[in-house]
């Protein structure tokens, strides 16, 4: 289906990075378990925080190693859903099943504390995130990052990196460090899917195909090198180009990617949206809840 038939278990499922992937998860189970009690302030970690790193990897794996990646090679649609699983699903949900006292263990040994400090500051972490991932998508970049092994590897690490630090503000997990108010976060969530909006709009808008990685033969070819193994023109002599998988021309394709990952962004951000305004309410509220009666007359006779 899709043309994945073609390619080898190898290409389809990266065993190399699955394997990596899977290390990283038993590490996690290990250190939230057995090795728990050398750290301070322990606590068992609930289901929810468990599911939530799994499912997180889960996602960050198909995005990045499974037959998504593959896809994503293949067809531009795919590659706007592996950026948008990679960098505004995947993220969350591995913040979120990491505990309290694990992240201060992590924090308390971490060589850039200055550095992360700055770029975890909200506007900078917006900036930071959000231009890395529209330069990204300038034609000429993405081309050169997409025909360049090792840029292509540190492109993507720092583009996680700065997707964890646009993160933190709203996931923040540490309740002596989450300063921002619910009003604050609420425009640190508008914030962000403006600043989305102008390379989602140049990829959905644009009147002819962008990237040559799609539309090229021989620079999709190369491109192609990097995941599949073997000689990269036996894949041209073998189907010729990008188009033979694509059921979709290759306009059409780029504009359905761009919808894609506007769609996804709005999703996840209004849901977010939903969240941060439902607690904000319910903190307010309950502020108000606790005024007693005698406060309230106490204040009105000083007015008065």
């Amino acid at each position: 289906m899709l043309g994945l038939e073609y390619f080898s278990f190898s290409a389809l499922f990266s065993p190399l990075f699955l394997a990596f992937m899977l290390l990283v998860t038993a590490a996690y189970f290990v250190l939230i378990g057995p090795l728990s009690e050398k750290f301070a302030d322990s606590e068992p970690v609930p289901l929810s925080k468990k599911i939530s790193f799994v499912c997180g990897m889960l996602i960050l794996y198909l995005a990045q190693g499974g037959p998504i990646s593959l896809l994503g090679h293949l067809m531009f649609t795919f590659h706007m859903t592996t950026m948008a699983f990679s960098y505004l699903v995947a993220p969350p949900l591995l913040m979120m099943g990491i505990p309290v006292w694990l992240w201060r263990a992590i924090l308390k040994v971490n060589p850039f504390k200055k550095l992360g400090h700055f770029f975890a500051r909200p506007v900078v972490a917006a900036v930071v995130f959000n231009g890395f991932f529209s330069l990204y998508h300038f034609p000429a970049v993405h081309d050169y990052v997409m025909l360049h092994f090792v840029v292509h590897r540190v492109y993507y690490l720092l583009l996680f990196i700065a997707s964890i630090l646009m993160w933190w503000t709203l996931i923040n997990p540490l309740p002596e460090k989450n300063k921002a108010s619910g009003l604050g976060k609420i425009g640190y969530i508008f914030l962000n899917m403006v600043l989305l909006t102008p390379a989602c709009g140049l990829i959905i808008f644009s009147i002819k195909p962008m990237y040559a990685t799609y539309s090229d033969p021989n620079v999709w070819a190369q491109a192609m090198g990097y995941c599949v193994s073997g000689d990269p023109s036996k894949l041209l002599q073998a189907f010729g180009g990008p188009t033979f998988f694509n059921i979709m021309s290759t306009k059409v394709d780029q504009q359905v990617g761009g919808i894609v990952m506007k769609f996804i962004q709005e999703f996840i951000f209004a849901s977010m949206l939903g969240k941060v305004f439902f607690r904000w309410y319910k903190d307010e509220n309950k502020e108000d809840d606790n005024i007693t009666p005698a406060e309230f007359g106490d204040s009105s006779m000083n007015q008065a």
